[in-house]
């Protein structure tokens, strides 16, 4: 890479944003957690647990443009401000929610925290692209998105060790207890998400205050204004290449969502008790753990290797086309799991937990895929755009909810192979640019 010449004067502000990658990423995998813990905690059935994820991915949906058009008028800093308090803001509210047990409440604090990252995805995912020479967009987006594997590792563990009960609300458990007992025991366990939380708050708060006493380069804002106003949907009628990339980065998040959202489901339904050695050694499992905090530790090292995927992904753009490494992680997910489906049981858990290290640089190149080829105001609509296609998250894991019940965890997987099916397709033809001059 040939950098010498924009990276440095870049150098603070770029390691700046690289946080936030790794802070939105904590925010989405604790969603996993949630699920499980919700069920039991507020008495939920699967699917209506599922709507966590709907919850917060349609945050995205409802605040990606209102981002955009704010990042257009204020800059990418005051975006970037914006969207850390609002994440902080969220989770403060986690303390209340779990005081009052409504989970409309819950929902709330979740969706609060999404409009946050809609800002700061919008921001972020964008100005990694422009700070240094545009033919390594990719790479560097893929680079600062690293961050981001790093910190979902967390999530699994984090609600694991923190979140999840040390004993297993049962049936048969259940049965043996009377109503006074079970509400207490499902009091405990929404208050155990209030500590997590705060903590999240407060780093997120602090990370606030150090972008407030930096200075954040407006890359391209002459440029920009010289180009006068860009209608909000201008971009997407334009470009084809972002159209079919919208699609792309709905299915790519809506799998994404679905495998995450369900991995201890799935790993409970699968392979109940019987468990990866190395990973129980790896986080000295206790004997006395439950299938749901072992299925987490499961679930975290599956980030383990979405992290490693991500890192050899990184290497490889360095060394080749983007398309080209992207293209041979995408047809690794669909036969992945294909097999899940066809086989179930352990073998099926791993190759779901194989299936993260596809998805790795899926989201960062799609991206950079679809908002190639653009002046800066055109730019930062699109960007918009791909973040509001997040909303996937929120439309694909109730889908599979509603599957599952029909016929098992198993029949749920159709929804990420259908998504993944199509995002080859973006990768092999759809990301071509064209315009509608081009097209015409």
């Amino acid at each position: 890479m040939n950098q010498s010449s924009t990276r440095n004067p870049y150098l603070i502000p770029f390691i700046l944003v690289c946080s936030l990658f790794f802070l939105w990423g904590l925010a989405n995998s604790l969603n996993g957690s949630l699920i499980r813990h919700f069920q039991f905690a507020l008495d939920l059935k699967r699917w209506q647990a599922g709507i966590v994820d709907s919850a917060f991915y349609f945050g995205y949906f409802v605040m990606a443009i209102p981002a955009g058009i704010f990042m257009r008028k204020f800059g990418y800093k005051r975006g970037i401000l914006a969207g850390l308090m609002l994440y902080a803001g969220g989770a403060l509210l986690f303390y209340p929610a779990a005081d009052i047990r409504v989970y409309a409440f819950f929902l709330f604090c979740l969706f609060t925290i999404a409009s946050g990252l809609a800002f700061l995805e919008t921001a972020a995912n964008l100005y990694v692209t422009v700070l240094g020479d545009k033919n390594d967009a990719e790479w560097r987006i893929n680079f600062a998105q690293s961050f981001n594997g790093i910190s979902i590792i967390l999530g699994p563990a984090i609600g694991s060790w923190f979140i999840f009960s040390k004993k297993e609300y049962t049936a048969e458990v259940l049965a043996g207890m009377t109503p006074e007992q079970i509400d207490a025991a499902r009091v405990q366990e929404a208050l155990s998400v209030q500590g997590p939380y705060l903590w999240i708050a407060g780093i997120v708060l602090l990370v606030a205050l150090l972008f407030w006493i930096t200075k954040m380069p407006e890359v391209g804002r002459e440029e920009e204004l010289a180009e006068g106003k860009v209608g909000i949907l201008e971009p997407f009628k334009k470009y084809r290449h972002l159209r079919l990339g919208v699609l792309a980065q709905f299915a790519n998040v809506g799998a994404q969502a679905t495998l995450w959202g369900y991995f201890v489901d799935f790993k409970i339904d699968f392979a109940r008790n019987e468990h990866l050695g190395f990973v129980n050694s790896l986080y000295r499992v206790a004997e006395d753990a439950t299938p749901d905090q072992i299925a987490g530790f499961h679930a975290s090292f599956a980030l383990v290797l979405f992290m490693l995927g991500r890192f050899l992904g990184t290497y490889l753009m360095s060394r080749m086309d983007a398309r080209k490494v992207l293209s041979w992680y995408c047809w690794a997910a669909v036969a992945l799991v294909v097999l899940a489906f066809l086989i179930g049981g352990l073998i099926g858990i791993v190759c779901i937990m194989l299936t993260y290290f596809c998805q790795s640089i899926m989201f960062p190149t799609i991206f950079a895929l679809a908002t190639k080829g653009m002046p800066p105001a055109e730019r930062k609509m699109a960007s918009s755009l791909v973040i509001m296609s997040i909303v996937g998250g929120a439309v694909m894991p109730p889908i599979a909810g509603l599957l599952s019940g029909v016929g098992g965890m198993q029949l749920a997987l159709v929804v990420p192979i259908v998504c993944f099916s199509y995002v080859v397709y973006y990768v092999l033809r759809g990301y071509v640019v064209q315009n509608a001059a081009t097209t015409a």
